[in-house]
């Protein structure tokens, strides 16, 4: 089966919101992953120097396989599609916005270098929540780079002075953008699966590979584990607070017209949509539609049934996210298409990948 596409993950945010602490945060909880990162300068990134296994050119080989590249944004869109190819295995790219003052041109380059190797995975804007008010005023294009992301972290919330200082924060970072999913973290403890799938730690060893980030440090992570082995969640960092998700599984096809609405207009809260949908349509009934869609911005890639069962598959994850309501706007879109709706598959194809 072939790989699916690649998602590209932006992270922004103003100086001291956190984005390494989140970036080594998701690299030490990648559960196996590997994980390409993208910054404008390494030495800007705090991971540690005895992790790095070696380096050649602009690129840094990481011991999990984690790629950090020195480069320019004009070279963005070659750099992805090497990092894509499918000989390097990664599950996801993360992009530090370090030393890019405008987030807005960035994310253009990434949705530009779409392809089928490719996703855009969401701008995600970090907050200093301790901070934010000051700052905000100080810089107000803060606000403006807040109000295009697609999930907003709001990072050391356990520094606000009080409940009520922690709540009016949350609320004028809302009112900077309504739409986008919030997550109140400390330590930037953001769970992972907000921007790829969760696996099995690798337990079996069949010949020598490179050790993934998180296990290399597994067994060295005394301070994030009890006495009896089991994470320890007493500072209140657990991975999965905040995060919510709605699924459906069918052997039902979908109505195109109704799942790219969907897709377009996803729930409130919602981050990330994606999965292999079954179409009902003469000509399209032995395609594997496989569609994801992020903040809005939409991808769909055609591909085949063989070895699989064909059905309809998707799981809308999000922050703040009303499950009840996304698995109902799920059931939607399998209510049938009309009979004299031929050209509703083209609500949907519109968003194919070349």
């Amino acid at each position: 089966m072939t790989r699916p596409p690649l998602p590209v993950v932006v992270l922004a945010g103003f100086l001291g919101a956190g984005k390494t602490t989140l970036l080594n945060h998701v690299l030490r909880h990648a559960g196996g992953r590997r994980i390409g990162v993208l910054v404008n300068d390494f030495g800007a990134v705090n991971i540690d120097a005895l992790l790095v296994s070696g380096q050649s050119g602009g690129t840094m080989n990481l011991s999990n396989g984690c790629m950090c590249c020195t480069t320019d944004a004009g070279d963005l869109a070659e750099t992805l599609a090497t990092m894509a190819a499918p000989a390097n295995g990664l599950d996801a790219v993360l992009i530090e916005a370090s030393g890019i003052a405008e987030p807005r041109a960035l994310v253009r380059m990434v949705l530009a270098a779409r392809s089928a190797r490719l996703a855009y995975g969401g701008l995600v804007y970090l907050v200093d929540a301790a901070n934010y008010v000051p700052t905000a005023a100080a810089h107000p294009q803060i606000v403006d780079h807040l109000s295009i992301a697609d999930l907003v972290v709001c990072n050391k919330i356990d520094l606000c002075a009080d409940e009520s200082d922690a709540a009016r924060v949350l609320d004028a970072v809302r009112a900077a953008n309504e739409t986008a999913p919030l997550v109140p973290v400390r330590h930037a403890a953001v769970d992972p699966a907000l921007f790829f799938d969760p696996v099995e730690r690798i337990v079996g060893d069949d010949g020598p590979r490179q050790l993934s980030f998180d296990e290399l440090l597994f067994a060295d992570e005394h301070d994030e584990h009890g006495p009896d082995g089991h994470a320890d969640h007493r500072h209140g960092d657990h991975l999965h607070d905040g995060f919510d998700s709605a699924s459906l599984e069918t052997d039902r096809p979908v109505n195109p017209r109704r799942l790219a609405r969907f897709l377009e207009r996803p729930p409130a809260g919602a981050y990330r949509i994606k999965g292999t949908v079954l179409i009902d349509h003469p000509d399209h009934r032995g395609v594997a539609y496989t569609v994801q869609a992020v903040g809005g911005f939409v991808s769909v890639d055609a591909g085949s049934w063989r070895g699989r069962t064909p059905g309809t598959s998707l799981v809308v994850i999000g922050a703040g996210l009303d499950p009840a309501a996304a698995r109902d706007a799920l059931e939607q879109t399998l209510i049938p298409a009309e009979a004299d709706d031929p050209t509703g598959i083209l609500h949907l194809t519109r968003h194919l990948v070349e």
